[in-house]
């Protein structure tokens, strides 16, 4: 199955870069906050980055790569943990993990993406089809279904 993972390859390339998630560590492409949203002065930058599911630090490189042993219910038992030690309801786990992988599914393995909010691009690499095209809407509501989505609304509301 193919999944995202953490990587420190092509980094520097942007002045915008960091890497604190693990190197090879699981990562998945989050909801930005709201400042990062509307792009207001000193947004955090997490509309950049994938999140690391193990350490909950982010990066702005993640590769595509293929583990063939692992399945969607281990995947969505990794993303469920992931979430609950967040202080996020697990059960969004599974539409998490069903979007993720599809997601991942769309690139060739051993691409490096980077993304701009929405917007994701190949460093290295490229999407299986030329023609990739994330819909917003569509990711929104699939990997963030409710109650979680109303709590995104406001990033205040998140209860650790």
């Amino acid at each position: 199955m193919k999944v995202l993972v953490a990587t420190s390859e092509t980094q520097g390339e942007r002045p915008t870069d960091y890497h604190w998630a693990t190197e090879g560590e699981l990562v998945w492409v989050q909801e930005p906050c709201r400042r990062d949203r509307l792009r207001m002065p000193n947004a955090c930058g997490c509309g950049w980055g994938f999140a690391g599911l193990a350490s909950h630090r982010a990066t702005t490189t993640a590769k595509v790569i293929d583990i063939p042993e692992l399945d969607l219910v281990g995947y969505e038992s990794a993303i469920a943990k992931s979430l609950a030690d967040g202080g996020w309801p697990p059960s969004a786990a599974r539409g998490i993990a069903q979007v993720q992988t599809e997601f991942a599914a769309e690139w060739e393995v051993n691409t490096v993406i980077e993304r701009d909010l929405w917007l994701f691009t190949a460093r290295r690499g490229r999407a299986v089809d030329e023609e990739y095209v994330v819909s917003v809407d569509e990711y929104l509501d699939a990997a963030f279904p409710r109650p979680i989505g109303a709590l995104l609304e406001d990033d205040n509301e998140r209860q650790p």
